[in-house]
């Protein structure tokens, strides 16, 4: 009996022991595996990031250029430096390769849906290798360049480039905030005709970026909106203000340093736009104020131990006011359209005279029938100031307008072409002259002219009103380019383009001078100027 229990009771403990084994054996239930999921109601590429209910995208491009005759890659007519000078340290030709990236995030909510956007371009680039101090978009240095200039000591190094930012900004309930295209900005922006360069000038551009800035936009239905919006202007809405009682104030090329004030409050931007099926209008207005540092300054506008003491011109506000108008699906091809624009500005010469990079000063020389070369001279200002008796009593805002558009045609599904072009004119308050036996300095031209006079002594024989030159610095600057593009398969283009640049300066006759090195000190006669250049692209986008 007590054998058959013992063998009872050992069965029974050796079926719980191998019941637990086969147990053990058995698959465990995994975790759900979550795959991606695509979001439908933003457009093709956003797909949800696991496990939230956000949806992102990535997108970007990848990009080749060349430029021939140019100041870079990106299409910057040779206006200035060493391409401008046509000298020996200027490149024949200029080329980059760079990569964009995008990432779009947006989110439902109960207040609408919150969107955050960021884009960075890669970039390797031979940018003016030989003497990047020379043009004013090369910096040799960090701390030696204007804000948006080339970074010329990160470029054209083996492993070298550089990373630069588009677009940060996120966006709620009608309000944006952070780095993004200015509410001031029609949608085309610098780039009317697709056109391969930034350097458009006749209105406003920032590269189809922007400022920091903050902006909220009112939707009132069937297309039609309206912005409000405060810009930071350091960067994309200032040129320069000049303090022509400085020693040296107007150099070779005629311009001068720079003596604004720090910048003390933000650009007030806004537009009313109507967009619809037909196309696009719009209105777009911009406060921007213009101060000055102090009345003394030292070379190249430095402070000094007398700047505090010496007081400061009094803070003046200007602005600009654009229309634009796009005409959509026109009768000479599917897709085709124009794209127009004007503006004016007073005291804000940077929504007239854009690039994507710091308002151009022009200096081209070419060939003269007299003189050692001939030379062509334009600078860019929000306005002027002479301090102390006889000077211009505070500072005297530059006036500005500009025209800009283009033309649009798609010859087929392959096949497009663009014309564009801009137009613009820079005016300093007074007449030629003003400055005749050192009267007259009270004006914006007699104020230049005189500080033009003491580095243009016109030495040479016997011509105009003043030495042997006639001083206007006022000019007109004007730009005609077609730009063709082949996309033999979807999101792969190949373009082509040519643009032609004249700069109509107002100066007249000739002086002896000492221009920027590598020129000499020579008789140079004031000529009107142009300059042709070529570019080629090959883009992939995805």
């Amino acid at each position: 009996m007590k054998s058959l229990r013992t063998f009872i009771l050992g069965s029974a403990a050796g079926l719980v022991i191998a019941g637990g084994a086969q147990a053990a054996d058995l698959p465990v239930k995994a975790k759900p595996i979550e795959y991606m999921k695509i979001c439908t109601g933003y457009g093709a590429g956003f797909f949800y990031i696991p496990g939230t209910d956000t949806c992102i995208k990535f997108g970007g491009y990848v990009r080749a250029d060349v430029g021939f005759n140019t100041g870079g890659a990106h299409g910057q007519p040779a206006w200035s430096g060493d391409s401008g000078q046509q000298n020996r340290f200027r490149d024949y030709f200029i080329d980059r390769s760079r990569m964009l990236l995008s990432v779009d995030t947006r989110t439902q909510t109960e207040y609408g849906v919150v969107r955050t956007f960021g884009s960075a371009k890669f970039q390797f680039n031979s940018f003016n290798t030989s003497n990047p101090a020379a043009l004013g978009a090369a910096p040799a240095s960090p701390s030696a360049g204007s804000p948006g200039g080339l970074n010329g000591s990160l470029l054209s190094t083996a492993g070298g480039g550089y990373v630069a930012i588009y677009d940060l900004f996120i966006q709620f309930a009608g309000f944006t905030f952070g780095k993004s295209a200015s509410a001031y900005a029609t949608p085309w922006q610098g780039n009317p005709g697709g056109n391969l360069s930034s350097f458009l000038i006749g209105g406003h551009a920032s590269d189809n970026s922007g400022p920091n800035n903050i902006q909220y936009m009112m939707e009132f239905g069937d297309g039609v909106s309206a912005s409000i919006g405060l810009d930071e202007p350091t960067v994309w809405d200032r040129t320069a203000v000049y303090n022509l009682g400085i020693p040296g104030a107007i150099g070779a090329n005629g311009t001068g340093a720079s003596a604004y004030a720090g910048t003390r409050a933000p650009d007030v931007v806004g537009n009313i736009k109507v967009d619809q099926a037909w196309g696009l209008f719009q209105l777009s207005g911009a406060a921007h104020e213009v101060s000055g540092s102090y009345n003394t300054l030292g070379a190249s506008a430095a402070p000094t131990n007398l700047s505090e003491i010496s007081g400061h011109p009094e803070t003046k506000w200007g602005g600009a006011v654009m229309a634009a108008l796009q005409i959509k699906n026109l009768p000479t091809g599917k897709g085709d359209d124009i794209k127009l624009d004007v503006s004016y500005a007073k005291g804000a010469s940077k929504y007239i005279i854009a690039t994507d990079s710091t308002s151009p000063n022009f200096a081209l020389f070419s060939g003269s029938g007299f003189g050692y070369q001939s030379v062509g001279f334009g600078a860019t200002a929000d306005g002027l100031y002479m301090p102390g008796l006889g000077g211009t009593n505070g500072i005297i805002l530059t006036q500005a307008w500009g025209i800009r558009g283009a033309f649009n045609h798609n010859w087929d599904a392959y096949w497009t072409t663009s014309l564009y072009g801009g137009y613009a004119q820079i005016r300093y308050d007074g007449g030629t002259n003003d400055n005749i036996n050192g009267l007259g300095t009270t004006t914006a031209k007699g104020a230049y002219c005189a500080a033009f006079a003491a580095s243009h002594p016109g030495q040479a024989a016997a011509g105009n009103t003043v030495g042997n030159y006639t001083c206007n610095p006022d000019y007109n600057a004007s730009q005609l380019g077609v730009v063709t593009k082949w996309s033999p398969v979807r999101n792969l283009t190949f373009s082509a383009e040519v643009q032609w640049f004249h700069l109509d300066q107002k100066m007249s006759g000739s002086s002896i001078f000492t221009a920027t090195a590598p020129k000499p000190n020579a008789l140079y006669e004031f000529k009107d100027q142009d300059s042709v250049h070529l570019q080629l692209r090959a883009q992939r986008n995805f």
